[in-house]
């Protein structure tokens, strides 16, 4: 199941690669954004800390929580993650904790 947001670059699909990965102190989420005409797709790596989940959601719900925020800043991911795929050859990293707890 996918998510949709609206950008000013069109529709984007927020997609899961992957299960969920868990550590002991966190759950790692590897989501596509996927442009709806297949022109663009771009990954990016999302590091919540446990204590931001109610319990272990499944990924569609995170997904869905993610799918606002990223709408709000989709311009600002979107750079990242293209800029650390070409430079720096890994996926962007979005933390979420105490500090920066996003939707959560």
């Amino acid at each position: 199941m996918a998510a949709e947001i609206t950008t000013g670059r069109g529709v984007y699909r927020l997609l899961a690669v992957g299960p969920l990965e868990y550590t002991e102190a966190d759950v790692l989420l590897t989501l596509a954004m996927e442009r709806a005409d297949g022109i663009e797709r771009m990954l990016a790596k999302c590091r919540i800390t446990r204590s931001l989940l109610q319990r272990l959601d499944p990924t569609e719900v995170i997904v869905e929580q993610l799918k606002g925020w990223i709408g709000g800043e989709f311009e600002t991911i979107r750079e990242a993650s293209l800029k650390s795929i070409r430079s720096e050859r890994r996926l962007h990293e979005i933390v979420f904790d105490q500090a920066n707890r996003g939707p959560f």
